[in-house]
């Protein structure tokens, strides 16, 4: 029997966070597919399913041979790609040929869209040329998590469903979206891992008064997003304590790294820097300021009102304007169709517009109330905990399907 290869490749901290929780799960689903029971040991041990690629230290963790930590080199933006495009230019080869001397018949892209993308494409082009006609590999090609094309370059749609054989979403909308533009890719709605991950972790009900309120900074994730996000966070704290002299204040940071970088900066001495813990804090905050992305979602899911900016390069910026065709940059607003996080972008990321928005969360309480109302329906629209076992469900049933036949997800 020949021996069961999947490639993963994810670039980015949360998506070497969905691939170490896709893992083991996806073991499990293969070692109990026909001719790979656990049950044949010694023999069955040899023959389990061989996990490679690149991606991150949890990935690693799970039992996934790295070839590269793609993580440590996490950018974003069209001017940070142009700095380091050779960098890129020699993963993508390296890893491209990895693909081709170990031929996976499972390539699993964990977001990072732009490298994989063009990675899968690279993919197909080689099998379509007859590269392969010698061994006639085919691989299946899975992209878990769709690529925002439905707010920018929605015409990438069909090239995605030539290129992959199964797309997994984790927002409601994206599958009914897929299906008006191209009914035959297969496309599931798998729900959001992160319901998974919070799932026994109680919310608070975040209440003003009788404590001094708890302003929470959550400048982002990378280098570039923390220098452009914090000197604007720090000035809207100081306006926010200049009208309400209470305030207490923590900036919460995934790494050490950062929070070294952050103290680099005229931070002020009563302002707590926390490495980790972000769910103590959301659940103890009484207002965000929130670098857009993945962290919003976090501060919703806690019912934590958020005012949310973002600040990139002028040639990203520039080309964002013209092609993003949605109204709203953070993903709960897409979702509420409102505005139920301020969004401040570019030029109007300021400290006066950060602080006015916050202080209207921290004292209208009527709108308080409406934002933590409308931020628990959205919370009821991103599925139920299991994200990570249907989407290993979902990839062993596309594995024992015919090639080219669309398999139907087991229950």
């Amino acid at each position: 029997m020949k021996l069961r290869q999947v490639m993963f490749i994810a670039g980015e901290a949360s998506g070497d966070a969905h691939g170490a929780a896709l893992a083991p799960l996806l073991h499990r689903e293969l070692d109990l597919a026909p001719g790979g029971s656990p049950d044949q040991q010694p023999l069955g041990a040899s023959l389990r399913p061989r996990f490679f690629g690149a991606g991150g230290p949890r990935m690693k963790a799970a039992g996934i041979e790295l070839e590269l930590d793609l993580t440590a080199h996490s950018v974003i933006g069209v001017s940070d790609v142009f700095r380091q495009y050779f960098k890129f230019r020699r993963f993508f080869h390296q890893l491209f040929k990895l693909a081709v001397d170990r031929q996976p018949e499972l390539v699993v892209c964990i977001d990072f869209s732009g490298f994989n993308r063009r990675f899968v494409r690279a993919i197909r082009q080689h099998t379509r040329s007859g590269s392969t006609s010698f061994t006639n590999w085919q691989p299946r090609i899975v992209q878990y998590i769709s690529p925002q094309v439905w707010a920018s370059r929605a015409g990438r749609a069909n090239q995605m469903a030539r290129d992959y054989d199964l797309l997994l979403s984790i927002f409601p909308f994206e599958q009914p979206w897929y299906a008006e533009r191209v009914p035959g890719f297969r496309v599931e709605f798998i729900g959001h891992p992160m319901v998974e991950w919070y799932k026994d972790t109680p919310r608070r009900d975040h209440r003003i008064p009788g404590h001094p309120p708890l302003v929470l900074l959550l400048p982002g994730s990378r280098t570039d997003e923390l220098r452009r996000h914090l000197p604007v966070m720090i000035g809207a704290l100081g306006l926010i304590r200049a009208a309400m002299p209470e305030v207490r204040a923590r900036m919460v940071l995934p790494r050490e790294s950062l929070a070294q970088q952050a103290r680099t900066e005229r931070l002020p001495s009563n302002l707590e820097v926390r490495t980790g813990g972000l769910v103590d804090s959301l659940r103890e905050a009484d207002v965000a300021l929130a670098s857009t992305g993945t962290v919003t979602l976090e501060c919703a899911w806690f019912g934590l009102p958020t005012v949310a900016l973002y600040k990139t390069s002028w040639s990203t910026y520039e080309i964002g304007k013209r092609i993003v065709k949605v109204n709203h940059l953070a993903m709960p607003n897409i979702l509420a169709g409102e505005v139920l996080f301020p969004e401040f972008i570019q030029h109007a990321a300021t400290p006066e517009n950060v602080s006015t928005a916050a202080l209207s969360l921290l004292t209208d309480l009527a709108r308080r109330q409406h934002v933590i109302s409308r931020l628990e329906e959205i919370r009821s629209h991103l599925g139920t905990p299991g994200a990570s076992l249907r989407a290993a469900h979902a990839i062993a049933s596309l594995l024992d399907a015919p090639p080219g036949r669309p398999a139907h997800s087991r229950d």
